[in-house]
């Protein structure tokens, strides 16, 4: 067992960790969960030993132990499973499970590629994971991947997994086959922290549920004893009423129309509207083609055919420069690749797409920079120390309203959200909702992407499926049910 107590930690005289405490049983799935920037990450960075901790006690197994580095931990079979997985693409299944623990023939340095083969192809084969050892670990699905983590964790005599986010970009079949693996393992004695924003998850999967607001300790409960409601108010500290804001403004003309878009070999003949005021939902599992749909519309692939009007006349757009103009941003799906510069401050980031409105005659005026961007901090809630604070500073949820922030400055007539509430807590996603619902209410058009079925269908007026690459259906506010979208979405007509 792992036992937490008294734990604190300071960044800069900054308190994130003040006096919590946690503990793991031998067998046990025990969800941590908390609003984004409540301490979870550092928390189990702590347990992990990334970072040490300035006050308190962990034991493990009884044993008082004080972690200088992750070797320590791992030495007692703590293994962290991290968002970002940890997977070398370029090299084989077998090669990523043995790396750092490669078999040699004595001391002559030559690999026993065949009997590191061997036991890869047995470890996978308990998993359930039918892959041959010898395969690019890049060429697997990000889910396989993620089994494949699991195993290099099993391979070090794991005790003990943390898994952080294991699910975000897992399709709903991958996810089966992933709690199945857990559950077999928690079978045979091995523990897990699982940290999520998904509440379904948290339900179908864990035993317990640990709560941290603002840097302490709320409660623990047993997931059977407890309810939805209760663990919202225990991680926001209020009730937060219905999940998803009721929106009742009136839908105008037709803003963007896309006729038979095509990108060959990705998606093919794709018509689909948004009007001003709707929010239109875009499902379908991974790999159906949507992303891909929203990047050809904001000009950064290139379509062979079709074209898109907006406000009913044909447009030309070749790239991102070209979409902007057309007054259309686009909050993608990797805020952290694709959405932010980790390394600029709140400030860069959010005036990167807004460098002409913040700008006289050329020269960037800072007065005007610094009132935009307060203004968004204010507005978006962004909890920061400051506009120079970095983007990589900030938990997830705050990252991405960073992103919005910078979209919301361009003053858009059409918005694409992929994957807008992806690794954020459920605090900040009622926030986005309410963001989502005021730029309807004054006229956008809005295209939501997402994987969450229950998020599509409380946001949206409309939703249209696809499925590998071509669009399968549309469903109206009346016929919304994750039945009616998993149809269209799995090949029913």
């Amino acid at each position: 067992m792992i036992e937490m107590r008294g734990i604190s930690k300071s960044f800069s005289g900054n308190a994130v960790l003040k006096d919590v405490q946690f503990d793991l049983a031998n067998g046990e799935i025990h969800a941590l969960m908390g609003e984004n920037g409540a301490g979870k990450s550092t928390m189990m960075k702590i347990l992990s030993g990334i970072y040490t901790k300035d006050q308190g006690e962990i034991k493990v197994d009884g044993q008082v132990v004080n972690f200088k580095s992750p070797k320590d931990a791992e030495k007692l079979g703590i293994i962290v499973i991290h968002q970002e997985l940890n997977i070398l693409p370029d090299l084989t299944v077998a090669q990523n499970l043995f790396l750092g623990k490669e078999l040699t023939y004595g001391k002559t340095g030559i690999l026993k590629t065949k009997q590191m083969e061997k036991e890869a192809a047995e470890l996978l084969k308990k998993l359930g994971l039918d892959v041959n050892p010898r395969t690019r670990t890049g060429d697997l699905s990000v889910g396989k991947q993620q089994i494949i983590e699991i195993a290099k964790a099993i391979a070090s005599d794991a005790k003990y997994i943390v898994m952080d986010e294991p699910t975000a970009a897992l399709t709903d079949r991958e996810i089966e086959t992933l709690f199945k693996t857990i559950r077999e393992l928690k079978a045979k004695g091995i523990s897990f922290v699982y940290i999520s924003h998904r509440m379904e998850e948290i339900f179908a999967i864990c035993d317990r549920i640990t709560i941290l607001r603002d840097g302490q300790y709320v409660g623990v409960r047993k997931i059977p004893k407890t309810t939805f409601d209760e663990i919202v108010a225990m991680m926001v500290g209020r009730e937060l009423g219905e999940r998803f804001p009721e929106r009742n403004c009136p839908i105008g003309e037709t803003k963007l129309e896309v006729r038979n878009l095509t990108v060959n070999g990705v998606f093919k003949d794709v018509s689909f509207s948004v009007r001003k005021g709707e929010v239109l939902g875009v499902a379908g599992l991974m790999g159906a083609g949507r992303t891909e749909v929203a990047q050809t519309i904001f000009g950064y692939r290139k379509a062979n055919s079709g074209e898109i009007l907006i406000d009913g006349k044909p447009v030309s757009i070749k790239s991102p420069i070209d979409a902007m103009k057309h007054r259309i941003g686009f909050v993608t799906e990797d805020r952290k690749t694709q959405g932010l510069v980790l390394d600029f401050s709140i400030q860069e980031n959010i005036s990167l797409a807004n460098l002409e409105k913040c700008s006289s005659s050329g020269i960037m005026n800072k007065q005007k920079e610094l009132s935009m961007v307060h203004q968004y901090i204010e507005d978006l809630k962004i909890r920061t120390s400051g506009p120079e604070q970095s983007a990589k500073s900030l938990s997830g949820g705050n990252q991405q309203k960073v992103v919005i922030a910078k979209w919301l400055g361009t003053n858009p007539e059409i918005l694409i959200l992929d994957e807008p509430t992806r690794g954020v807590d459920i605090g900040a996603k009622k926030e986005i909702y309410h963001i989502i619902n005021k730029l309807a209410e004054s006229g956008v058009a809005i295209i939501v992407i997402s994987s969450e079925l229950p998020e599509v269908i409380g946001i949206s007026d409309r939703v249209i499926v696809m499925r590998e690459g071509l669009l399968t259906g549309e469903v109206t506010k009346e016929q919304m049910t994750q039945e009616n979208i998993m149809h269209f979405a799995t090949g029913g007509e």
